[in-house]
Order: structure tokens, then C-alpha cells, then sequence
């Protein structure tokens, strides 16, 4: 036994640090999608090309009974979102391997691929229809050209042929996320499947599918292969609203119509595998991008709506049907774990059908109902596919594309705690610690404040702020989910809104206090703070609130309310967040503006950001780093000219994960 504890303790001793190149090196596997024989899962797997500095993308297959996964794409560093054909002989994706991005076909060995389109403004997002006579796909068109390739081509040649680059507006969006307004505007596009002139569904000056960050498509195609269901903001000033609907148009395009009125969004549609029903996410507050979404459901041959999640008090953040038609299964975030559940359409008991320490998602069944395949990941492993019955019982893991990254690095499991904040709330937190971590010793800790502020930590894996990155630097890492996280009930949601420096800062100094007096292990002497976008205002409110801390990071932060206000996009969101514009609510902006209370600041600070950022307009940055530079608190400055709100280029990564340990280390490591 001695020696079989010795030689485990060797193996793990052996394991090297999990540093920002360890994690550059994991397989990116997203997008599993089931053949509809059941036999193979088709998905995308992106890596890091670090001396190109570019993620290439590529289609791999696996069967769904077990196997080893292969490679089936490999010209153009850009083939993803597979998509299968009814009688699964054909797979439909979007490659750049003819110089543009495009849609094309292949067999299910990757082989004898065929360009569908070769459209003037390029192909994405693309869908089989259930009949397999049509492709439905998004292409940035020119709206008085709709489908019309030579009209957009001539159009395209005349704006890069345009001596003068000037940008002109006179209404707002006009700029988004980090895109400016063009002449062309987002639209669904139809094209039979063995090639021929595309027809536009949505002609106009909307943009369709509406902006999303969370990946999922915001339209359809109804069984018979007959109808489309999108989402579309129709409202006459989009950056000051939420509203989306749904519509539905004949896939041939036609005559659209309108199917929800609620006032805040409607999004996600999708239509039953019999026909006769179609669900959806939606919301109901106006203007609040944070309101929590419900699960509703549409019987389509006589109009009845009903809300099926009315009582279950957590956000409904994806779905899919029952092959049956019987039952829709659904993912919620909960304390940091998202689990998929299910409930039948007609309404009546939730059940779990896979749930963990984890983050599931992208659930999809087999037509005979009895298999479900998924993507999990957790603090301590990125994402890899499974299958499991959908009755229940253990899963098995389909890929293991990092299993020789993970099991050769250092890497360790999250464990929670909650306290009491100063009002009695409990709020959640996450630790990671160190690797070769121990009791008796003493570490400097980073409390980190995630984004939102409507987001959450939990028991997922980020590439952008990776905790293990920051733990193997010996740090324990502590993740707190404090007013406004998501995954609590709405209240808790609710209860950040026009108290942005208030309830969660007294969570943030609950947790803070619970390190130094549970902690021992965490040297009170050392404590550091970090985050991003509304965690940046958070590390900003926190340098004119407290000295606790010996050194603070601010990511793309929230500065300056008023300011910024003006230079954001999404309107909607400030207004619901501070009740109006700031001259409007004058007072609000200035006491919840960290740039009102510069002549507290004195911890050192170092202020990242990107140049293409248009949520928190870099400027935000420049005006948080003058003021530490003219109060003489030690500062820096980092600015990425090709980046936007996050940084995403691999080289770019590199040098912000080094220099954002460098700087706490050389301020609790001296």
C-alpha cells in the first residue's frame, strides 16, 4: 500500500501546470448533431493554430454506438455546423474552401463534396429541410437586391471601389458588438438542394435572425418541409428594444405573418416532429433583456398558447423535441449546473433527464426516442460529447479528444461555499485551488466577478477567463456568484437592476470577509481582484470602495455611466438597468458611475481592452486609465487593436494571460 501511494504521488508530481499553452492545445468540440438512422454524430472541433494565429475549424464523425471519432472535412481551415440530410446519405456545411464562405454537401465519409451556392455575399447558418428538397441559409445581403447575386456583387464591387470610407446614419443601431452598420442586412435564404437561383424569405431592411451570442438558431423549417419560423425585432428603433416575434412565411417565400405579440422576446422556435405544435422561448417584460424565459408552446391547428414553465422559477436556455412530439426537453441553469429536463407538451410534471456538476447542452434524440446525445463540461474539463438513455441511467463518453491534454496536466475540481451577505441573502461561490495544494500553506487568492451582470459562474469551462490557468499560477481562485447571477430565481436576478455598486458589492465583501476568516490557507495580505465587462465596472466600483485588496484587474469595465451610455449599442439595456437616459436620471448615473469617486482610487490597476469593443466602448478604458494615472496609482495599460469585448485571437490570448498573472504577481509576490 506504501508503495502504491508513493507511486501515485509520483504520477501526479510528474503532471505538468495547466498554463495558457496547455489550454491552447484542447480540441473545441461544439454542435453534436444525430443522424437521423441513429447511426453517427456528426459535430465541429476547432484547435489553436498558434504560429498562424488562427482556430481553424473542422467536421468530424462518430458512431453514436462507440468508436473512434474521425476527421471527415480538411480543405479550408473553416468547415462547420453539419447538418444531415432525411436519409442521412448527405451532410450539409458551411466551408471557406472555395476562397468564400459558402454552403456545401457531402457523404458521410466527407467525400464527394459539391458546392451548393457560390453567392456574392457568402452562406451561413444553414438547415436541411425535413423533405430534402430544400436548403435553407443566411446570407448579408443588400436589401434592394435581396436574392439577386448580381445585383449584390455589383453592389459589393462599387463599396470596395469607393474612394471615400465615410459611414453616414441617421437612425440607430448603426454599430454592434463589433460590426458597423452596413448597407446589407442579415436574411433567410432558400435554395434547392441540388443547386439553383436562392429565393429571399425576409426581404427588407431587418436584420434576420436577430443578433444572438448564444449560438442558437433563431429559426426553422416545419416538418413537410413547407414553412419557416423566424425571429425578427420589426420595432422602429431596434437599439432600444427587446421585441423580438416570431414569424412564419412559406419556404418558397410568399406572404410572412406574425405569430407571438408578447412585448419582450420571443426567440428559439421550434416546430414538433408530427407538425402540429410549436415551442419557443420567450419573454415578457419589454425592454429587459434579463427577464426570465419561458417555455411556451403553440398548438397550431387552433392558435391556444400555453406557458409551460410558469412555475418553474429558472431561465429556460435551450430545447428540443421528443421525437414522439409528446415531450420537449429543455436545459436551466440552477446554482451553477445546468441540467436537461423534460415535460410533456400538453403541460403537468417536470422530470430531470441528466443532470451533474456540469453544464449539459445541445440535447438531441434518436427517432426512436431512446437515446440522447450531449455536450458536457465542467470547471475542470471542456466540453466532449455523450450519449445516454433518455430514461435515465450512466452516460457514455462518445469523444475523448482531450483526455492526453488533461490527464498529463494538473487540473482541480471546483468546490463551493455560500454565506450570508448583509442583508441575510445566501450567495454561492466557487473555489479552485492550487495544484499540489496544502493546508498549511499560505497563498494569495483572486476573487474573480464574472460579466453580465446577469451571468453566472459555475461548473462550466471558459477559454477566455479559465480558472485552472489562474490556479496553476498558485493562486486559489474563488468565483462568486453574487446579486444578479443567474441560476438563483429571477428576484435574485431582479435585484441588481438601478443597484449596480450596492447589493452585489456587499455579497462580493461577504465572500471576501468568509476567505479571510474560513480560509486559512488564503494569506489575507495577498488578496487580488479581476473581471470583466460588468465585472470590470465591479473591479472599478471596487477601486474608489476598498483597499482590501493589494492589486486589481479591469477588463473592458463599465467607467463611466453617463459616457458610456452614449457610445454603447444596445440601448434597451442601460435604460432598464438605470430607469432612463442620464439626463433623465441624472442622480442614478452619477452615483452608480465609479469615474464619481477617482479621488478614492489608490490600488494598483491594470486595464485591458480592444479597440473593436462597441458594448463597452474602449474609451471607457483610456478614461479609467488617465484618472489612475493623474491620481498616481500604479497602473498599465493594455489595449488589443483587433479585438473587441473579448479577446479571442490565440496569440493576443497568450500575451493577456501573461500579462495578467505578471501583474498580480508582482504585487503579491515581491
Amino acid at each position: 500500500m506504501i508503495a502504491l501511494l508513493a507511486s501515485l504521488t509520483c504520477a501526479y508530481a510528474q503532471k505538468q501546470p495547466f498554463d495558457v499553452g496547455a489550454m491552447l492545445t484542447l480540441k473545441r468540440i461544439s454542435d453534436p448533431q444525430i443522424s437521423p438512422n441513429g447511426q453517427w454524430v456528426a459535430f465541429s472541433v476547432q484547435s489553436i493554430d498558434l504560429a498562424a494565429n488562427k482556430r481553424p475549424q473542422q467536421i468530424w464523425i462518430v458512431p453514436l454506438a462507440g468508436g473512434t471519432p474521425r476527421q471527415i472535412t480538411h480543405d479550408g481551415d473553416n468547415n462547420q455546423r453539419a447538418r444531415w440530410s432525411p436519409d442521412s446519405q448527405r451532410i450539409a456545411y458551411v466551408s471557406n474552401r472555395s476562397g468564400s464562405q459558402q454552403i456545401w454537401t457531402m457523404d458521410t465519409d466527407g467525400g464527394n463534396s459539391r458546392q451548393v451556392t457560390n453567392f456574392a455575399t457568402e452562406a451561413d447558418g444553414v438547415l436541411f429541410a425535413p423533405d430534402g428538397k430544400n436548403l435553407l441559409f443566411t446570407s448579408e445581403v443588400y436589401p434592394e437586391c435581396a436574392a439577386d447575386d448580381a445585383c449584390n456583387k455589383k453592389n459589393l464591387e462599387a463599396d470596395e471601389k469607393s474612394p471615400s470610407k465615410a459611414r453616414v446614419y441617421t437612425e440607430l443601431l448603426y454599430r454592434h458588438w463589433t460590426t458597423w452598420q452596413t448597407r446589407r442586412r442579415s436574411h433567410l435564404l432558400s435554395v434547392p438542394v441540388e443547386g439553383g437561383p436562392p429565393k429571399d424569405l425576409t426581404p427588407g431592411t431587418r436584420d434576420v435572425p436577430p443578433f444572438s451570442l448564444d449560438g442558437v438558431d433563431d429559426y426553422d423549417i416545419s416538418p413537410d418541409g413547407m414553412e419557416v419560423c423566424y425571429a425578427m425585432n420589426a420595432d422602429p428603433v431596434p437599439a432600444i428594444s427587446t421585441n423580438t416575434d416570431l414569424y412564419v412565411v412559406p419556404i418558397g417565400g410568399g406572404q410572412t405573418r406574425k405569430i407571438t405579440a408578447t412585448p419582450g422576446a420571443d426567440d428559439t422556435p421550434r416546430y414538433s416532429p408530427d407538425g402540429k405544435y410549436l415551442a419557443w422561448r420567450a419573454q415578457f417584460r419589454a425592454g429587459y433583456e434579463s427577464d426570465r424565459w419561458r417555455l411556451m408552446v403553440l398548438e397550431r391547428s387552433t392558435g391556444k398558447v400555453t406557458n409551460l414553465t410558469e412555475n418553474l422559477d429558472r431561465w429556460v436556455t435551450n430545447l428540443t423535441w421528443a421525437p414522439d412530439s409528446a415531450n420537449i426537453f429543455f436545459t436551466t441553469e440552477d446554482r451553477g449546473r445546468q441540467a436537461i429536463q423534460l415535460i410533456p407538451v400538453n403541460g403537468g410534471a417536470i422530470r430531470v433527464a441528466a443532470s451533474g456538476n456540469s453544464v449539459l447542452d445541445e440535447m438531441q434524440l434518436t427517432r426512436d426516442g431512446k437515446t440522447m446525445v450531449y455536450t458536457q463540461q465542467t470547471g475542470a474539463s471542456p466540453a466532449e460529447i455523450y450519449s445516454a438513455s433518455s430514461t435515465g441511467g450512466a452516460p457514455l463518453a462518445l469523444t475523448h479528444l482531450n483526455d492526453a491534454v488533461l490527464d498529463s496536466h494538473q487540473l482541480t475540481p471546483l468546490e463551493e461555499f455560500w454565506v450570508d451577505s448583509s442583508d441575510g441573502e445566501r450567495v454561492q461561490s466557487f473555489v479552485i485551488k492550487p495544484p499540489g495544494f496544502r493546508e498549511d500553506a499560505k497563498y494569495p487568492a483572486i476573487l474573480l466577478i464574472h460579466g453580465g451582470p446577469q451571468g453566472n459562474w459555475g461548473y462550466d469551462w471558459s477559454y477566455r477567463w479559465n480558472a485552472q490557468v489562474f490556479a496553476a499560477a498558485g493562486y486559489v481562485v474563488v468565483e462568486p456568484n453574487p446579486r444578479g447571477s443567474t441560476g438563483y430565481g429571477q428576484k435574485f436576478i431582479d435585484q441588481i437592476n438601478n443597484d449596480w455598486g450596492g447589493r452585489a458589492f456587499d455579497d462580493l465583501m461577504a465572500v471576501a470577509d468568509h476567505m479571510l476568516a474560513e480560509m486559512p490557507y488564503v494569506d489575507g495580505s495577498r488578496l487580488t481582484a479581476a473581471g470583466a465587462s460588468y465585472g470590470g465596472y465591479m473591479a472599478d466600483w471596487l477601486q474608489g470602495h476598498t483597499q482590501r485588496f493589494k492589486a486589481i484587474i479591469s477588463h473592458a469595465g463599465v467607467y463611466d455611466l453617463p459616457s458610456e451610455f452614449g457610445a454603447t449599442e444596445e440601448l434597451w439595456f442601460p435604460l432598464w438597468e438605470f430607469g432612463g437616459t442620464p439626463w433623465d436620471k441624472p442622480e442614478e448615473y452619477a452615483k452608480w458611475s465609479p469615474s464619481s469617486y477617482v479621488k478614492d482610487f489608490h490600488t494598483p490597476m491594470l486595464v485591458t481592452c480592444g479597440e473593436l469593443d462597441f458594448r463597452v466602448p474602449y474609451t471607457q478604458s483610456l478614461q479609467l486609465f488617465t484618472a489612475l494615472q493623474l491620481q498616481k496609482v500604479p497602473s498599465k495599460l493594455m489595449v488589443f487593436p483587433d479585438e473587441g469585448h473579448w479577446i479571442l485571437k490565440p496569440q493576443n490570448s497568450v500575451l493577456w494571460y501573461k500579462t495578467f498573472i505578471e501583474w498580480l504577481d508582482s504585487w503579491v509576490k515581491k
